[in-house]
């Protein structure tokens, strides 16, 4: 992918380092972690790793940049001036560590206005880094992001499923797409942590992505990682997806794959979405 525009090395630097310092405490301290409450009927849940990952991350960002708005998983929004807003999820995957499950991440973006312009996502368990600026392409250790092959897998592709936590459990959208993606796919990953299904996606180790109303705080930052890795971004209707972290979530449902597999998807999805239509 050609090089254009800002390449915002600074910020990427500072959120690749705070992502790593959270990263590491994640790591020391998994073993050890308590839940402190419960958000909400949807059954996520508060780690105090979730805040004190949080509130080094806070720390690094507000150093460095002290005039930037900062949206965060669990402190919302911290106000200051200017149309630059960092995205912060210190511990994508919460309710996974909640039950001893080592499958989580830390997200760091940065949006001009509601355009992601930079994202890090960090793996603590394999001290992984993935990061991407917008125009400039992903990046991981071994090198640039290439995405998964375009070409539809046989005997269907691998795709991971996101919602958001308000989809209530019946929501007739939400369980007519599951269904078509359990019929119609190989392998359907709900992994409660959608950074890691983006950066499966953006390392191509799976072939698919499908959102529902999902959670604006992580989405621009996954996003920007596959979308920089050559995975195309579309509505459930097929239309260019732009995500975006302010506003209705029923503007964040989409479908992220390539070629064959994503007009397949695109058709399936299609039917479903027509199919819990009212009347």
């Amino acid at each position: 992918m050609p090089n254009s525009g800002p390449d915002f090395d600074r910020e990427r630097q500072v959120a690749v380092a705070a992502a790593e310092e959270a990263g590491g405490l994640l790591r020391r301290r998994f073993g050890t972690a308590h839940c402190l409450r419960t958000k909400g009927g949807s059954g996520d849940v508060q780690m105090d790793l979730d805040l004190a990952a949080e509130k080094l991350v806070l720390s690094r960002i507000q150093r460095h940049f002290p005039h930037d708005r900062i949206l965060s998983e669990e402190a919302g929004l911290l106000d200051a001036t200017g149309e630059r807003t960092w995205l912060v999820d210190p511990l994508d995957g919460s309710n996974n560590v909640a039950i001893g499950l080592p499958a989580y991440v830390v997200g760091i973006g940065l949006c001009l206005g509601s355009t992601p312009v930079m994202g890090v996502v960090h793996e603590p368990v394999t001290g992984e880094t993935w990061h991407a600026v917008r125009g400039h392409g992903a990046y991981g250790a071994a090198g640039a992001l290439s995405g998964p092959d375009p070409r539809l897998p046989r005997p269907g592709p691998v795709v991971a499923w996101t919602q958001g936590y308000a989809v209530e459990r019946g929501d007739v959208t939400a369980v007519a797409l599951r269904a078509v993606l359990e019929l119609r796919c190989r392998r359907v990953l709900q992994l409660w942590a959608p950074l890691l299904g983006w950066s499966l996606l953006a390392r191509g180790t799976i072939d698919a992505f499908v959102g529902y109303r999902a959670e604006g705080v992580d989405l621009p930052t996954g996003a920007l990682l596959a979308a920089e890795a050559g995975v195309d971004l579309r509505t459930l209707s097929g239309a260019r997806f732009r995500p975006g972290f302010a506003g209705d979530d029923s503007g964040r449902s989409f479908v992220a794959a390539r070629g064959e597999t994503l007009a397949h998807l695109l058709r399936e999805v299609g039917g479903a979405v027509s199919s819990a239509a009212p009347g």
